[in-house]
């Protein structure tokens, strides 16, 4: 599904990534843990195409096509979905319109929905995820809290059905009742889609009590230092990050 090789990214001449290598299996899911200040994030805005971040050497392998080059709308029109740690708010920008603007631009004039039918859609997928239809009306993001904006995240990753979801700390700013309802819903997403890759960038090991990881990757000092199975987040509960100084 996906592929970086070699890569090095840096971010107003400074270099965060270096010779960095991962890979994500179709259907599968990967986790990425690693200290503050390691380039968790840089990789998320890197994976999805962020103008800021620039590669000086290595690429992007997507379902077999090199997207090194490509920009963010061509890779979100190719299946890759980011979901923010802090979610904007977006004042003026109904949600629902938004959605369906999102969801009729990634397809061809005889696939696209009008009004009714897509809000038929929406409605059966937000009922799904026991979202309210009062949250469907109201501007993108706005008024929210973080819990009902990740919430929202999900269901416009329902809509849009991406091939690759990269979550980047979607637990961050959750109380516990919310954490379990969105990774929940996340479980609940995949099992409907059992070939939809995710990658979760995270620090909390509470979240793999709802979804259970295929790959954990360990990221210190802007590299890949090690990857296993789910038995690595044993191991980093225990000893930290500080055991990959030298390497």
């Amino acid at each position: 599904m996906l592929k970086v090789e070699n890569l090095t990214c840096q971010i107003a001449d400074r270099v965060i990534l270096k010779d960095l290598d991962l890979e994500i299996k179709k259907g599968e899911i990967s986790v990425l843990m690693g200290p503050n200040g390691s380039g968790k994030s840089t990789l998320a805005k890197l994976l999805m195409g962020h103008p800021e971040c620039e590669i000086s050497k290595g690429k992007i392998i997507f379902q077999g096509k090199n997207i090194t080059e490509l920009d963010v709308t061509e890779r979100a029109r190719k299946g890759i979905f980011l979901a923010f740690q802090h979610p904007l708010e977006i004042p003026g920008v109904n949600f629902r319109s938004y959605l369906r603007l999102a969801f009729n631009s990634m397809r061809s004039k005889k696939e696209q929905l009008p009004v009714f039918k897509f809000r038929n859609l929406l409605q059966e997928k937000a009922k799904l995820f026991n979202i309210p239809d009062k949250l469907l009306n109201r501007n993108l993001n706005e008024g929210l809290s973080g819990g009902e904006k990740k919430k929202m995240e999900i269901l416009q990753m329902a809509i849009l059905n991406p091939k690759l979801a990269i979550l980047d700390e979607t637990d961050s700013g959750l109380d516990i009742d919310a954490l379990a309802i969105v990774f929940e819903n996340i479980a609940k997403l995949k099992s409907q889609n059992p070939d939809l890759s995710v990658l979760i960038i995270t620090h909390y090991h509470k979240v793999f009590t709802y979804l259970k990881p295929d790959r954990v990757n360990i990221i210190y000092h802007g590299t890949i230092v090690e990857t296993g199975d789910a038995a690595l987040l044993d191991k980093i509960e225990k000893n930290g990050y500080k055991q990959y100084e030298e390497k």
